[in-house]
């Protein structure tokens, strides 16, 4: 590794209240984006960081290993999911300052998550928050197998973030602001993949075996409790400050359409049938076209790589969006499922 990324890095975790520099970090981003080699010893030198004893140059360690995940090369999360093991931070304090036992908390929470993010990488081999969106997107085409199989890791990797679990006056430095801001961008990417996930998961249901139904309405109930949470995290990022046109606004799901996923599975061990009956069918569908599984309202993009979406005429109604590339797709793929 060169001197000069040598010297980035140790300068992005130095032990100084404030957060890892944005000259250290695009440095360690351009380097990691020209090249494969050098990523082992670049990750090397900040997992060694991970194991000091101040809560200063961990959690800047952190934020720029979490920096690095969302903005570098994807070579970078390859190399970390290929570790046996990323940080053992479970049990961390550092007790020789005041503030070192609140940060401690988070320290635990958020290395948690990036273990979980790794681990994730490795499970099902991509990035799911770097995959294409929209109803010709990744989740929105995934067959019914790969699907079950990915929404779990994707709830697990969701739950992490969201326990990391700040409130507004907890985030009292320019670090653990910058982990939030961080964990905020994230947010939204991961949250997009499982929505979109979970829209795949409603249009097959009916076409779903007994076994594959269970899986997917327990899947269901986590995700709306995992939105639950989430708008929680949400109002923490506006009170931080956070344009409100960059916050997505959530719109839960009737409880029709929980009750419509129960009833055809009920009627699964009634009748042993693959299909519902024409009246549960009816009854999702109506469930569905009365609110879409998430609203949101954007101007600013977040999301590089989309066009503006322009007004849009739906039964015979305009509505003028201002939404942001990624969550337009949302709203176009709960569009495509009821009609």
């Amino acid at each position: 590794m060169g001197s000069s990324v040598s010297k980035a890095a140790l300068e992005a975790t130095k032990d100084e209240l404030v957060e890892p520099d944005s000259r250290h970090l695009d440095d360690l981003t351009h380097y990691i984006n020209a090249s494969n080699m050098g990523v082992k010893r670049l990750a090397d030198v900040l997992s060694q960081k991970a194991k000091s004893s101040s809560w200063v140059v961990v959690f800047k360690a952190l934020v720029t290993v979490h920096h690095l995940m969302v903005h570098g090369n994807e070579r970078f999360i390859r190399h970390l999911a290929s570790r046996s093991s990323l940080f053992t931070l479970h049990s961390f304090l550092d007790n020789s300052v005041v503030e070192g036992y609140a940060m401690s908390t988070f320290i635990r929470r958020y290395s948690r998550f990036l273990n979980e993010k790794s681990l994730a990488y490795r499970l099902i081999g991509y990035d799911v928050t770097k995959t294409k969106r929209g109803l010709d997107g990744f989740m929105r085409n995934m067959n019914t197998k790969d699907l079950l199989n990915t929404l779990p890791v994707i709830q697990t990797q969701f739950d992490a973030l969201l326990g990391f679990n700040a409130n507004a006056n907890e985030l009292t430095n320019r670090i653990i602001h910058a982990a939030f801001m961080l964990l905020f961008k994230d947010s939204l990417r991961l949250f997009a993949a499982y929505n979109e996930g979970i829209l795949n998961v409603l249009d097959k249901f009916f076409h779903m075996t007994k076994r594959q139904c269970n899986e997917s309405l327990d899947m269901y109930i986590q995700f709306l409790a995992g939105t639950t949470k989430f708008e929680q995290f949400l109002k923490v990022a506006e009170q931080v400050g956070i344009d409100q046109n960059n916050i997505p606004y959530l719109a839960q799901a009737p409880n029709s359409l929980l009750e419509a996923l129960k009833q055809h599975l009920a009627s699964l061990d009634e009748k042993n049938e693959v299909f519902p009956p024409y009246s549960l069918q009816h009854s999702l569908i109506h469930s569905i076209s009365k609110s879409s599984i998430m609203k949101v309202s954007s101007r600013q993009n977040w999301f590089s790589g989309h066009k503006p979406i322009k007004t849009r005429h739906r039964h015979g109604a305009s509505t003028e969006n201002k939404l942001d590339d990624s969550f337009a797709n949302l709203v176009e793929s709960t569009c495509e499922l009821i009609n």
